[in-house]
């Protein structure tokens, strides 16, 4: 169900909205591989109504099923906006739709969760990823004259043009 406010509620107050709801309604789900918000987001709010513009301000939060970028490890992160804010015109070149005196909030909170999504997430900062496999010691007809195992660019230096 959209995020719906509607403006004869706000002709002389302001709007007090609180409550949750879930990501299949932002249509966040399948939007990354390794970030998935499967629990609901919760809100809380105030709308207010200006001359041309309808303002919101208040607070975000929202958990986030995450898989490490380095090790493929679960974790979660929450997200909380503490100070989240939105501007919406109502008139004017970028108005918002109003559809039967309500307009929704929706597309502009599904923004804001998706730039809140981490880029690459990690499980801690310093994660060193998944562990190496031993790898098995070169043989003595590998090793050069010194001993050393040779480079990838032994193999090109021999290559004639």
């Amino acid at each position: 169900m959209p995020l719906t406010i509607n403006l004869r509620h706000l002709e002389h107050k302001v709007l007090h909205l609180r409550g949750q709801s879930v990501a299949s309604d932002l249509e966040v789900a399948d939007v990354d591989e390794l970030v998935q918000m499967e629990q609901p987001l919760r809100y809380d709010f105030w709308v207010e109504k200006l001359k041309d513009r309808l303002l919101v301000r208040g607070q975000l939060q929202f958990v986030l099923n995450c898989q490490c970028a380095r090790c493929l490890r679960p974790f979660q992160k929450v997200v909380e906006m503490a100070d989240w804010s939105c501007s919406l015109a109502l008139e004017g070149e970028d108005q918002v739709a109003v559809q039967h005196d309500c307009v929704d909030l929706t597309p502009m909170i599904r923004e804001d969760i998706l730039l809140a999504f981490p880029q690459h997430p990690l499980c801690k900062s310093e994660c060193s990823g998944l562990p190496i496999a031993a790898q098995p010691y070169p043989n003595a007809s590998e090793t050069g004259a010194s001993g050393s195992v040779p480079s990838a660019w032994d193999a090109l230096n021999k290559l004639k043009f």
